[in-house]
């Protein structure tokens, strides 16, 4: 019987272990990669205690897991892994200064609750967005305001845990555990231990000689017990924020000005180097830090400050700026006090790592085995310079960002695992950096944790007497070793189990899109940092954030494609059903495109795999027909209002769920509009994509673009002759979508003019996809040059004058919700700015994720409760949190049916609430 079968009866949640499941959780955001022996998801600590006697009955290991973000691999094994973000994420409560919580809970969602109690949780890590506490626990985090809030271990009140044997025991009483952790740190000459104060390596025997065994879980990766609730100490949230964002000419001259900074009791310090900074410059959704500096800064150092009152924080940046400029620190200080500056450039800190990992290339990747040392700051700047000359001497390079408050730089060289030597160089470094952190009185491992990257090296760091107590708090707690065995005591060699000089060399496999390197190498840029698996903010990832299911996040997604692509017969893998279903809830809004700092592209990869598979299992009948979406549009308007009333019992046969409204198909087409008319014969011309919608089912939005052009000076054609191609793509019919494509190219390309539409899906489809399906054709990126929206040129024509608006909407609040295609390619920013020009009104855009329409996904049968789950999630109550007078505009066609049918109101595009305040003067 299969291990899952086993403990799956013993638990109210339910237990994996076929071989996808397995290789989801092989891998954390590190280097390394163990595949286990099965996952467990609990509901409750009943579940856990359960699973942990019945492994320990097996003689099993258990490892405990949050996000899966550990960048040392402590969440790797060959365990059962027990997930705790899926079940066990609930606020218990918040009482006072102290909260409750579930492991699982994450640290944003902890931030929520606790704003409305003017609180939040002081410990504050770049991956705040999924970061859980029970993972926060494992690794005593810390984050960058830690010179103000310490770390992890400084909040944490007491935990609830299970041990090896199973039992629950009440760490503040037991006086079995209690006396057995004296004897052992009895005695024992802690002078010293740890070196640094910001110290997460090995067991806190300094904390445990206090009696205080909740301390000494903290910082134990599950090694000694696994928790199952917490309690932990909120902080007072900060009235007031400011941000000074230093600009200097070099890394070093940027840590020289970080003792200023602490001077004005900076609540952080964080450096980015040139290289992650120009990275973030070619990303939209980063794009509004570039947007505001000055110059081309070779290294940035932002310092936040905390206060009462938006004066005091701002005199301080004002401060702080007059003794850098004093002390020839920097050539410009950015002052950035309004919220949506803040916004701007505390994104790009944040994302420093996953930026970073967007610059690999392969298996050349800034890899993390030296990243988390930490020194006393005024030790830095030699500390930073010496770490450099031994990159220099191994001939890595490396990215350099992190907390020049607390001494601690994430410093990630790149390095090719796979290559000849790579490994014997990457130990020799980290064996060199270890001994130059203790030299400068600092620590090998500050945050991060010690996982398999760095628990080899801590009996040298330690000595015997140290680590040898450490290793018997271990036998103490876990006598037989099943929990996480391998970690921080007793571990193998950091260059075992490395994830990818174990993964064989890929099988070509030809595909019809086209990817960079192929699509093994497509999927394999995932790193598994997790920005996927966020789900208070962004759109990425819908399905995630619906189901809580690792795989249905873009991580989860991309390696389970790694694994097929990985096979002996990638092309037969591509037809497995359980891929399928994998894939299946993918909604191909492209967020992962813009959203994951490595720009997996988990649309274009499922389109792919949906080719692949259909090669096999042949095109279901449903996917043909909306794959022809114009065809049956252009038939339905023809045939309307007959079409209207024979399509319901088309729904059953089609698999289309009878809960949701059908569009309307409109005789009076935008195409019959058109051809009425007698347009100017002057003015410059555009050329406007008559798309499926606009012209059959929604022509009222055509039209207002028509005259709106008209009014501002254009002479409108109309491409209507054929379809962009992107119902086919998204339906997997890339061979009909390439000829669509080719066709498009072909009418398109005998003009200069501009090119623009209304529906962000197909317009943008000219960017993005025609790339991939035509990489040859020199045409390509002209056409996708002169492609726009046509917010683009009406928000031009309104500021130069050639649209006049009135004050129909004076008074009026709008709130605005993107398309996903629109938000992940180009951004909201044109579409924003033409609501913003209407006189009087005022715009707010919601940031309410993915809709969960997603053309034809949100009709099907089986996809429809999880489309309403998502719409549910944030675009919903946002919409009913508004005023019923509140205007709603959406550019998106499937955005404006499921707020009509999930809302109850009525949303337009933003082009018809343009034309409804022409000036008609």
């Amino acid at each position: 019987m299969s291990l899952a079968r086993t403990l799956s009866p013993l638990i109210g949640g339910d237990v994996r272990d076929d071989p996808y499941t397995r290789h989801l959780y092989s891998s954390d955001a590190s280097m390394y990669a163990i595949e286990p022996l099965a996952v467990a998801f609990p509901r409750d600590a009943g579940d856990v205690q359960a699973l942990v006697a019945a492994c320990g009955e097996l003689e099993v290991p258990v490892l405990p897991r949050g996000a899966g973000t550990s960048l040392a691999g402590q969440t790797v094994g060959a365990a059962v892994i027990v997930d705790f973000s899926r079940h066990m994420n609930k606020i218990l409560q918040i009482d006072g200064m102290i909260a409750r919580v579930q492991p699982g809970v994450v640290q944003d969602q902890l931030n929520r609750a606790a704003r409305r109690h003017g609180l939040m949780f002081g410990p504050d890590t770049s991956t705040s967005n999924r970061a859980t506490i029970g993972g926060m626990i494992g690794n005593n985090s810390a984050g960058s305001h830690s010179v103000r809030y310490g770390s992890t271990i400084d909040h944490v009140e007491s935990v609830s845990v299970v041990l090896a044997d199973a039992t629950m025991p009440d760490l503040a009483a037991d006086a079995r555990l209690k006396a057995a952790v004296a004897e052992v740190v009895q005695g024992l000459d802690l002078t010293g231990f740890p070196r640094f104060w910001r110290h997460s390596g090995g067991y806190r025997l300094d904390r445990a000689a206090d009696g205080d065994l909740t301390k000494l879980i903290v910082g134990s990766e599950g090694t000694l017990a696994v928790v199952t609730e917490a309690t932990v100490a909120l902080v007072d949230r900060p009235r007031a924020k400011a941000i000074a964002v230093g600009h200097f000419t070099s890394t070093p001259a940027a840590i020289a000005a970080t003792a200023d900074a602490l001077a004005f009791d900076a609540a952080s310090v964080e450096l980015i180097d040139k290289a992650i900074l120009d990275l973030s410059r070619q990303r939209v959704d980063y794009a509004g830090l570039g947007g505001i500096l000055e110059g081309d800064p070779e290294a940035l150092l932002f310092v936040e400050f905390f206060g009462d009152t938006p004066a005091e924080v701002a005199d301080r940046v004002d401060k702080l700026a007059a003794t850098w400029k004093a002390n020839g620190h920097g050539y410009h200080t950015l002052r950035a006090t309004a919220e949506r500056d803040q916004a701007a450039v505390l994104k790009v800190r944040k994302a420093g790592l996953g930026l970073l990992m967007a610059s690999s290339v392969g298996s050349r990747r800034p890899l993390a085995f030296v990243e988390d040392t930490a020194v006393p700051p005024e030790r830095l700047l030699p500390y930073v310079e010496e770490f450099a000359r031994i990159l220099d001497g191994h001939g890595l390079r490396a990215g350099f960002y992190g907390h020049c408050s607390v001494g601690c730089l994430h410093i990630r060289p790149f390095v090719d695992l796979r290559a000849t030597g790579e490994i014997g160089r990457m130990r020799a470094v980290a064996e060199e950096i270890a001994e130059l952190a203790a030299r400068n009185g600092g620590v090998n491992s500050s945050e991060h944790g010690d996982g398999l990257a760095r628990s080899e090296f801590n009996r040298r760091l330690f000595g015997d007497e140290i680590y040898e107590a450490m290793r018997r708090i271990k036998q103490v707690f876990d006598p037989r070793g099943l929990l996480n065995p391998g970690k921080i005591v007793d571990a193998p060699p950091m260059t075992d189990h490395l994830r990818d000089p174990a993964m064989p060399e890929p099988r070509p496999l030809p595909t019809t899109l086209s990817f960079a390197g192929g699509m093994h190498a497509a999927a394999d840029r995932c790193m598994n940092v997790g920005v996927c698996r966020k789900d208070d903010t962004g759109v990425m990832c819908p399905s995630y954030m619906a189901t809580r299911e690792e795989e249905h996040s873009t991580r989860g997604r991309a390696n389970a494609l790694v694994k097929a692509l990985s096979s002996d017969d990638p092309r037969q893998a591509m037809g497995d059903d359980r891929l399928h279903g994998i894939l299946d809830l993918c909604l191909e809004c492209k967020a992962c495109q813009s959203e994951c700092p490595l720009g997996v592209d988990m649309a274009a990869l499922k389109s792919e795999f949906l080719h692949q598979y259909q090669q096999q299992h042949g095109v279901p009948l449903r996917a043909r027909l909306f794959g022809a979406i114009r065809t049956l549009n252009r038939l339905g308007s023809a045939t309307a209002p007959l079409s209207n009333l024979l399509a319901g019992p088309l729904r059953g046969p089609l698999g289309l769920s009878r809960r949701r409204p059908l569009p309307r198909f409109r005789r009076d087409t935008l195409l019959r509009w058109h051809a009425r008319r007698h347009p100017p014969a002057a003015g410059r011309e555009v050329i406007l994509l008559a798309d499926s919608f606009t012209t059959y089912t929604e022509p009222g939005v055509g039209q207002a673009a028509v005259e709106l052009l008209e009014r501002a000076g254009y002479r409108v054609r109309l491409a209507a002759d054929g379809c962009c191609g992107r119902s086919s793509i998204s339906k997997g019919l890339l061979d009909r979508a390439g000829s669509m494509a080719e066709t498009m190219v072909d009418r398109l390309s005998g003009s200069d003019a501009p090119i623009v539409g209304l529906e962000p899906s197909c317009l943008l489809t000219l960017k993005d996809e025609y790339r991939a399906l035509l990489p040859g054709d020199p045409r390509v990126a002209a056409v996708a040059a002169r492609a726009r929206l046509v917010p683009d040129l009406l928000v031009e024509a309104v500021d130069d004058g050639s649209l006049v608006l009135g004050d129909g909407l004076r008074g009026r609040k709008i709130l605005l919700h993107g398309h996903c295609h629109e938000k992940a390619v180009v951004g909201t920013d044109a579409t924003r700015a033409l609501l913003s020009r209407i006189p009087g009104a005022e715009v707010e855009e919601i940031d309410a994720g993915c809709c969960g329409m997603a053309g034809s996904f949100g009709f099907e049968s089986e996809h429809y409760d999880l489309s309403m789950r998502i719409g549910g999630l944030r675009l919903f109550p946002a919409i009913a949190a508004s005023s019923p007078d509140t205007l709603l505009a959406a550019t998106g066609v499937s955005c404006r049916q499921q707020i009509a049918h999930g809302a109850g109101r009525a949303a337009r595009h933003p082009v018809e609430l343009l034309h409804q305040v022409i000036d008609q003067s």
